[in-house]
């Protein structure tokens, strides 16, 4: 695991001072190089046994060991970038912009597979497969984010698991207001921010649910009011290409639920169903 995939990963168990430390120097990889240990605890603030605390958590003797580990990751990211100029002559420059998105989303995959331990896709799985059985899975996302509400709620149906989809705040508010313990939430929002699904996912606790939140790996204010939470890491500095990375690291999250759930025994029932449905797509 690189430097700054280490740092990422770690980040929500940090201290608020090691937070900061851990943004800076991801906000700000490429200017790392020209810190002493000293400079970086001036340009945050603190003090500079902070600083070498912070590098030898993550595992690294001291600072010299963290900034050259974290100038290795960015010179392979540089050679990768090299590598694409180089084959230019051989392969068209679509073919560069290919190669190169499906690199940056591999690594956005990756980060977020590292983020969500077996343990938390097991704990969803078991969550969604426990409210299959005795309640609903009540789904909401807005915007963009009903793209992956919407479609995860069908393979969901798919499997036989009654679930109560909507992209309308009002409308899930009145849902919601029947929901018991057995029942569970999954609120798809990536940056974790809107008052409306927040104050549904307070709702839903009170109504004794589980709610399950899907956002960025951020501090947020959705995640507060879940009981679980999947978290996505997808970072790039052109805001087009990060939505892709984003949607590509999220669809891979929700794939591996799926899997999960269809290898918990409704594998058969999957198949009924599409062998249901296959008759209307024919006509």
């Amino acid at each position: 695991m690189s430097a700054l995939l280490r740092i990422r990963a770690g980040r929500d168990q940090m201290s608020a001072i090691e937070r900061r430390i851990a943004d800076f120097i991801l906000d700000n990889a490429q200017l790392l190089r020209d810190y002493s240990s000293q400079q970086l605890a001036n340009a945050l603030g603190i003090s500079q046994s902070s600083v070498v605390k912070f590098c030898q958590k993550l595992g690294f003797k001291g600072y010299p060991d963290l900034k050259y580990a974290v100038g290795e990751a960015m010179a392979r990211a540089g050679n990768g970038d090299d590598a694409d100029v180089e084959a230019g002559s051989e392969a068209s420059a679509d073919g560069g912009l290919a190669g190169d998105l499906w690199r940056r989303k591999s690594q956005a995959e990756e980060e977020t597979r590292s983020i969500n331990p077996p343990r938390a896709i097991e704990a969803v799985a078991q969550a969604i497969a426990g409210a299959a059985e005795s309640g609903k899975v009540f789904i909401i996302g807005l915007g963009e984010d009903d793209i992956h509400a919407r479609s995860f709620a069908l393979k969901l149906s798919l499997l036989g698991i009654l679930t109560v989809h909507n992209f309308d705040t009002a409308h899930m508010t009145a849902s919601v207001s029947a929901a018991g313990r057995h029942d569970v939430l999954l609120v798809f929002s990536e940056q974790g921010k809107q008052p409306s699904l927040c104050q549904i996912g307070h709702q839903f606790r009170e109504c004794g649910g589980k709610v399950i939140s899907i956002t960025r790996h951020t501090s947020n204010p959705l995640r507060a009011y879940a009981h679980l939470a999947l978290l996505v890491s997808a970072h790039d500095d052109r805001p087009s290409i990060e939505a892709l990375l984003y949607h590509s690291a999220l669809q891979h999250l929700l794939d591996r639920i799926f899997v999960l759930l269809c290898e918990g025994g409704r594998e058969a029932q999957l198949q009924a169903n599409l062998e249901r449905i296959q008759p209307m797509l024919e006509h």
